[in-house]
């Protein structure tokens, strides 16, 4: 099975090769800005944009009639190529979101980059691109020394069973990275290690998973709360860096310090769900998730912090591709299902309850339960049903009361897409296609 996958290191670059980052991300800025410019004067004359390589053509010709561009050859070609693709992606984007052919929020018009506002990156899609032992060999910047082996991608491309796509370098906070896009040839097994094995998991606030398997096992992962717990530095380095004059060094310094904190709070939330995920993926064949309203939850101002600090969304999407990686399925409930309120026993359904309430009692029954415990059982009553009609009739049909269930789109059994899926598939992209003018400048809302 082949599969497109992403390594990423920590660069270790001397100062002479740091310097060579930044130029190359400071090339890849203006790139961005310059074909962002030659797109909106065209579409003032004449009602279209210009196309990545048609930006690319124009730039050819520009940096060699203008003589304030001589410092383009200091940088790889690929950076400002690659800027003009990131560019018109963009703006189809843009275009297909205007449209509502595009899921997600509404996207904005793409706007000007600055220096220090936005992420340092760039990307190289030819060229020199190995890596060996602790060092990784990118174009005009040669042999970089990394902070962990690269063995485990070094092994693959020797074997044979893996080839490097692109390499896209950014920073966050002060350390620089580089993440290749390898299409890796995968042995994915025949069948799950544990086959006919299924688990149902509930997402919640106060823990970060609670799951109940096919054995009636409870399974609670708490979470680390990476915020929760560094929220005391996190506004004590706030408040040092805001009392800083702008323009100075120690804002500098003050700014670097902030960074590192929120790196450091996602890489320990990022951890915390790779593991999580990686281990029922491994140990379930299926495995039945809630679709939560995430962007609804959020908008509680008592429950954002809490939920953006667990990853609920990040958690879904690594599940389903782990699941695959294992020959497993993922099934995700639909939005409206009741599984808080309906009673596991019984099948009894409660008018109403409260998110204060976190011990299910049944009036019908008699049973009195955890209420996470008792989501996760009526999530994992659906894996049954749900297999049942997704092998009769495909993965759109949603089995039992209330649209139950539906098979998670991408995962590797998923039988046929949905109507969005399809027509994004189908919705081409013409640069030259007419669309209402976009908002004045500084009045623009969203970024791509």
């Amino acid at each position: 099975m082949q599969v497109t996958q992403a390594y990423r290191f920590a660069l270790n670059p001397s100062p002479r090769q740091e310097r060579m980052l930044s130029s190359h991300a400071g090339a890849a800025r203006y790139a961005w800005n310059w074909g962002l410019a030659a797109c909106r004067d065209r579409y003032d004359a004449e009602g279209k944009w210009w196309s990545g390589a048609e930006l690319h053509r124009l730039w050819n010709k520009a940096k060699k009639a203008d003589s304030a561009l001589g410092w383009w050859s200091e940088n790889s070609k690929c950076v400002y190529q690659e800027a003009f693709r990131d560019l018109e992606r963009a703006l189809r984007d843009f275009v297909r979101s205007r449209k509502g052919a595009r899921g997600g929020r509404h996207l904005g018009f793409p706007r000007f980059k600055k220096r220090g506002r936005c992420r340092d990156s760039f990307r190289f899609s030819t060229g020199a691109l190995r890596c060996a032992g602790r060092t990784v060999t990118l174009p005009r910047l040669g042999v970089i020394a990394t902070h962990e082996s690269t063995r485990k991608l070094a092994r693959r491309l020797d074997n044979g069973t893996a080839r490097i796509l692109s390499a896209t370098v950014s920073r966050t906070a002060h350390r620089w990275h580089v993440s290749f896009t390898v299409r890796i040839d995968r042995d994915v097994p025949g069948r799950h290690a544990r086959p006919g094995s299924a688990v149902g998991v509930d997402l919640g606030v106060a823990t970060l998973l609670t799951a109940v398997d096919d054995h009636g096992t409870v399974i609670e992962i708490t979470g680390p709360k990476a915020l929760r717990a560094g929220l005391r530095k996190l506004r004590r380095l706030s408040k040092a860096h805001s009392r800083t004059q702008r323009g100075s060094a120690n804002r500098t310094k003050a700014a670097g310090r902030l960074a590192r904190h929120h790196a450091r709070v996602a890489n320990v939330r990022a951890d915390a769900l790779h593991k999580a995920t990686s281990d029922l993926a491994s140990r379930y064949e299926t495995v039945v998730v809630e679709d939560l309203n995430v962007s609804g939850m959020v908008a509680h101002r008592r429950l954002a912090r809490a939920v953006t600090d667990q990853g609920f969304g990040i958690a879904r999407r690594m599940l389903a591709y782990k699941t695959g990686w294992h020959d497993g399925r993922l099934i995700v409930a639909d939005r409206w299902f009741p599984s808080s309120k309906t009673c596991s026993g019984c099948g009894g359904r409660k008018p109403s309850l409260t998110l204060a309430e976190r011990t299910f009692r049944c009036d019908a029954c008699g049973l009195v339960l955890g209420r996470d415990v008792n989501a996760a059982r009526n999530l994992l009553a659906l894996a049954a049903s749900g297999t049942e009609r997704l092998n009769a009739c495909g993965g759109d049909v949603r089995p039992g009361p209330g649209r139950a269930a539906a098979r998670e789109a991408g995962t590797r059994h998923c039988a046929r897409r949905s109507d969005r899926d399809r027509h994004r598939a189908n919705d081409g992209y013409l640069s030259g296609e007419l669309i209402p003018s976009p908002a004045p400048h500084g009045t623009v809302n969203g970024t791509c």
